[in-house]
C-alpha cells in the first residue's frame, strides 16, 4: 500500500506528471539469476586476456561479435553455440567476445532493446526485460564465452556488469559526464566510440577521465540511492566507428587518431568497430572493411589490436511487422553479416594473426605502433 501511493498522483497533480514503477533490486535479481562458476570463470579470464591485448602482452587480435541487438533469446542462444565451437578452434590467433546488447541506443525514437522491452508488439516491461538479460547473459557466459555490452544507461550494470567482460560507451553518450564516472567504476575494459560526426577527441577526452576516480550519485545492490566513489578504470581505450563524414578504418585516419595531442598512454590500445559509419551499416560492406582490416593486420601492423563486427544467423535486417513472423536470427536494428560470412571473416582475421606474428622479432612488442607514435604531426580532429 505505501508503495502504490508513493507511484499513484495525487489529485494536485500535473496530468503530465510521470508515474513511477518500482523495479526488483540489482541484489535481488542476481541471487535468483546467479553467476554460475562456468560463466564466472568466463567473465574473469575474458576480462584478464583483453587486459593482455590491450597493452600487447597477448598478441592476439580481440574480435567483438554478435547481433546488432537481441531480440529473440532461444536463436541468440544457438548463436553463441555456433560462435564458441569456432572461438574454440581460432582460440590461438583470436580472443572471440561475443557482442550481447540488451540496450539500444535510438536517434530519436525505436525500440529500446530487450532490458526494456522484451516483447516487440507490446509497451515496455523493465521488470521482465532484465530478467530476461540477466538470464540470457548468464547462460552465454556458463557455456564459456565472454560477453561484451554496451552501457547506455547507468542503471544497468548494477544488474549485469558481473556478467561482462568488456564494455562500449557508445558515440551518442562518449561525451556525458555520468557516463564517463560509471566507466571509472565498472570492473571491465571499456571502449569508448568517437563521436557520430566521426570527431576522435571526445572519445579520447572520455578515456582520459575514466581512468580517474570519480564520485557520482548511483544505484546500490540493495536499490537504494548511493553515493559511488570509484577508484579509476585504467583499462578504457578508442574505438573507431566511422561518422557522418566517412569512415577511419585506414590506416591514415587511424594514424592520424594515435598523433592527437592527448592520446599519450593511450598507444595501441585502439580497436575499430567494422560496422556503422565505417561502412554504412551495409552489410556488404561491413566485410570488405573487415577484410581490408585483416590486410592491415596481416601486414604486420600493431595498431589495431582488436575488431567489432554485426554479425548473426541469416544476413541483413528486417522490419518487424504487427501480425507477421520475423525471420528466425535477422537483426531487426543494424544490417548484419550472415553466418557463412562470419565464419569466413574470423578464418581470414586468425590468418593475418598469423602472418603479422612472421613480420614481429620481439612476438607481443609493438614496434610498430611505437615508431608511428613519434611522429610530431598533430592533428586537430579525425573527421575523415
Amino acid at each position: 500500500m505505501a508503495i502504490q501511493s508513493m507511484i499513484t498522483p495525487t489529485a494536485t497533480e500535473s496530468a503530465g506528471t510521470p508515474a513511477w514503477e518500482p523495479l526488483t533490486r540489482p541484489g535481488e535479481l542476481m541471487q535468483r539469476i546467479p553467476r554460475t562458476s562456468a560463466a564466472a570463470v568466463a567473465v574473469e579470464r575474458g576480462r584478464t586476456a583483453v587486459r593482455q591485448i590491450l597493452t600487447g602482452t597477448d598478441d592476439r587480435l580481440l574480435v567483438i561479435a554478435g547481433p546488432c541487438s537481441v531480440h529473440d533469446p532461444e536463436t541468440v542462444i544457438e548463436y553463441a553455440s555456433r560462435l564458441k565451437e569456432i572461438a574454440d578452434s581460432l582460440s590461438d590467433e583470436l580472443l572471440i567476445v561475443m557482442r550481447t546488447y540488451v540496450e539500444k541506443p535510438r536517434t530519436v525514437v525505436g525500440w529500446p532493446g530487450l532490458a526494456v522491452a522484451p516483447d516487440l508488439d507490446k509497451p515496455p516491461d523493465p521488470e521482465r526485460g532484465l530478467r530476461l538479460a540477466r538470464a540470457l547473459m548468464a547462460e552465454i557466459a556458463g557455456l564459456g564465452l565472454p560477453i561484451a555490452a554496451e552501457w547506455l544507461t547507468t542503471v544497468a550494470p548494477a544488474y549485469l556488469a558481473d556478467l561482462v567482460a568488456w564494455g562500449c560507451i557508445g558515440a551518442r553518450t562518449v561525451e556525458s559526464q555520468i557516463h564517463r564516472h560509471r566507466a571509472s567504476s565498472l570492473p571491465m575494459p571499456i571502449g569508448m566510440k568517437n563521436r557520430t560526426d566521426g570527431a576522435v577527441q571526445p572519445a579520447v577526452d572520455a578515456i582520459r577521465s575514466a581512468a580517474h576516480p570519480h564520485g557520482f550519485l548511483g544505484v546500490c545492490p540493495s536499490g537504494a540511492t548511493g553515493f559511488l566513489r570509484s577508484a579509476g578504470n585504467s583499462d578504457c581505450h578508442l574505438v573507431l566507428r566511422g561518422g557522418t563524414e566517412g569512415p577511419n578504418w585506414y590506416l591514415a585516419a587511424i594514424e592520424a587518431a594515435q598523433r592527437l595531442p592527448t592520446t599519450a598512454g593511450l598507444l595501441g590500445r585502439l580497436v575499430v568497430d567494422a560496422s556503422h559509419g565505417n561502412s554504412a551499416k551495409d552489410q556488404e560492406r561491413q566485410a570488405a572493411t573487415a577484410r581490408a582490416i585483416a590486410e592491415q593486420v596481416r601486414a604486420g601492423g600493431w595498431l589495431i589490436r582488436g575488431i567489432m563486427l554485426e554479425c548473426f544467423l541469416t544476413e541483413g535486417r528486417q522490419e518487424p511487422v504487427p501480425g507477421h513472423p520475423l525471420v528466425r536470427g535477422k537483426s531487426i536494428t543494424d544490417e548484419c553479416l550472415g553466418w557463412p560470412t562470419t565464419a569466413e571473416v574470423l578464418t581470414e582475421l586468425a590468418s593475418a594473426v598469423k602472418d603479422r606474428r612472421g613480420h614481429t622479432v620481439n612476438r607481443g612488442r609493438p614496434a610498430q605502433a611505437r615508431a608511428s607514435f613519434k611522429t610530431t604531426t598533430h592533428v586537430k580532429d579525425c573527421r575523415v
